[in-house]
């Protein structure tokens, strides 16, 4: 086992624990499998399409590859092999021992699951931050300004000495 579950940005995800290449198998998405329409009665963040008829269930925590988180900026890459029923998690790129595993849930489940609550995978999180930083900066130059000028109308309303 070249990975382990701990905690990430958007609560547990599987990291690297040794080096992975592009192209690599890390793991395979398992779990029960359940039919379309059982999946749509469950309902569930761990749920994994293989076709229109048949989901797999990785709610389990023996479920290794359910901690795999979503990412904006992918470093994973997910492989579905309808005629054996699985999927197969592979990278895009080197890994490094300490990097997350991540991919992309999809258009659906993005827009379901993640957009309400907003984003928390590390490009989305940083950009946040460097908005963040950018208001306050801003909003530090526009109080800056404005204490020069109460200064100013305070200095010119002084009597002479």
């Amino acid at each position: 086992m070249k990975y382990k579950v701990k905690r990430a940005s958007a609560g547990l995800g599987l990291f690297a624990i040794e080096p992975y290449k592009k192209g690599e198998f890390v793991i395979e998405y398992t779990g029960e499998l359940i039919s379309a329409d059982e999946a749509d009665e469950r309902g569930g963040r761990y749920l994994f399409t293989i076709n229109d008829d048949l989901v797999i269930d990785g709610k389990g925590r023996e479920h290794k590859a359910r901690y795999i988180n979503h990412s904006c900026k992918p470093n994973c890459y997910a492989e579905v092999d309808e005629e054996k029923k699985q999927i197969l998690i592979y990278t895009r790129k080197k890994i490094e021992p300490g990097e997350e595993f991540v991919y992309d849930y999809g258009k659906e489940y993005f827009k379901d699951y993640i957009k309400p609550h907003g984003c928390r995978c590390t490009k989305c999180v940083k950009k946040r931050l460097k908005k963040e930083k950018a208001k306050a900066k801003a909003a530090a130059k526009a109080r800056a300004k404005a204490q020069a000028e109460a200064d100013a109308r305070a200095g010119a309303k002084a009597p002479a000495a």
